[in-house]
């Protein structure tokens, strides 16, 4: 009904008043706005005129669900919808750099960095080439494994690279940054795996592993990851710790380098074990219960699946599901929430971070337990 267009947690800054505001070069007072939009659990876009829009990464989560669907239940009406999302993504990439990538649909102001809208990242445009390369296994079209080929030349040629004293790196989160973010440069190499497992291109395989290889000297004894290498980075929460599992699986499935095994365990070990309550409650911090964010129930769905034992930890998997439709999502409309705070819940529908990830990971969930 919304023609999968919506509003983001992050997208203050698309205000039409707030850019005609002279504060609105301040860094402080754009992150202020950004987190204050995100915070409320009143819904102050339409006041404030920010416009729905198409948000690439959320349009990369609905083209691989819709080819999970079509897995699942052929039917041509699905592989309409998957030529609708790449016409889409075609249309929305983000143009002048060294191969097809993709960013978000708003200004974003983090502390380390300010990105313009539609600035690509490494996030973005793994989500997309992955999803490419989903519906490039369904139609066959030779194009879309170009295109994700050609994301590659963007995270190898247009993203910073840090580097270690082994030789490893990590990618950056975009080119405007030289930020060490663990599952951001995890999520760049899982797509140089996954196009290398076509390709067979030494470059990317190795360029995968040197970026792997960095991210796990990081990982803590107890298999937990923070989120990056910066002071204010050091929280460990639940659905980036999922992103790092699944791209090291990914890793390893498409590669066939089975180095990290025990370093996958471990952080496994660590997920199923500080993350999800017996009820099922989904946290979002392993030491905090609150807040419960719908983004960590779909990610554990995503995590499994590429981990393989999805029908192994069934019964957590529906433990969370069922917790998560019970008291996240909206009896009358259908959309999730997107958190529940200990004092009240932000019932916003936001369609890349509540709406596009559930839909993927519910696919997902049909795709496993289609027999």
């Amino acid at each position: 009904n919304e023609e999968f267009k919506g509003w983001d947690p992050f997208d203050g800054l698309n205000s039409r008043i707030f850019k005609n505001l002279p504060i609105n070069k301040s860094r402080f007072l754009r992150l202020a706005f950004i987190q204050f939009f995100k915070k409320s659990p009143i819904n102050l876009r339409k006041p404030a005129l920010v416009s729905k829009g198409y948000n690439p990464k959320a349009l990369g989560l609905f083209l691989s669900g819709y080819c999970n669907l079509s897995k699942t239940f052929p039917n041509e009406n699905y592989k309409k919808e998957i030529l609708f999302f790449v016409d889409l993504i075609e249309k929305k990439q983000s143009k002048g750099w060294s191969g097809m990538c993709w960013g978000y649909n708003f200004d974003w102001q983090a502390r380390a960095f300010f990105h313009p809208a539609f600035t690509p990242t490494v996030v973005s445009t793994s989500f997309v080439g992955s999803a490419l390369l989903d519906a490039y296994e369904i139609t066959g079209e030779k194009k879309l494994l170009e295109w994700s080929r050609s994301a590659c030349n963007f995270i190898l040629q247009d993203l910073n690279k840090t580097p270690d004293s082994g030789g490893n790196f990590a990618f950056s989160y975009s080119p405007l940054d030289k930020s060490q973010i663990f599952n951001a440069s995890l999520l760049g190499a899982k797509l140089l795996a996954k196009v290398y497992s076509h390709t067979k291109e030494n470059l990317l395989g190795e360029s995968a592993k040197k970026a792997v290889h960095y991210c796990i000297n990081h990982q803590a004894k107890d298999g937990s990851w923070v989120y990056g290498t910066l002071p204010h980075h050091q929280w460990i929460d639940s659905f980036h710790t999922g992103y790092n599992l699944e791209c090291l699986s990914e890793y390893q499935n498409n590669t066939g380098d089975l180095d990290y095994e025990k370093n996958i365990l471990s952080g496994t070990g660590f997920y199923l074990n500080n993350f999800f309550g017996e009820d099922g409650l989904p946290k979002y911090y392993s030491d905090k219960s609150f807040p419960q964010d719908i983004h960590a129930p779909a990610q554990l769905v995503v995590t499994l699946f590429r981990l393989g034992i999805l029908k192994r930890e069934r019964l957590i998997a529906e433990k969370v599901l069922l917790w998560t439709i019970n008291n996240m999502q909206d009896k009358k409309k259908g959309y999730f929430y997107f958190q529940k705070n200990k004092l009240f819940t932000n019932k916003i529908s936001y369609m890349r971070w509540s709406q596009a990830w559930m839909f993927y990971a519910l696919s997902l969930y049909l795709l496993e337990f289609k027999s």
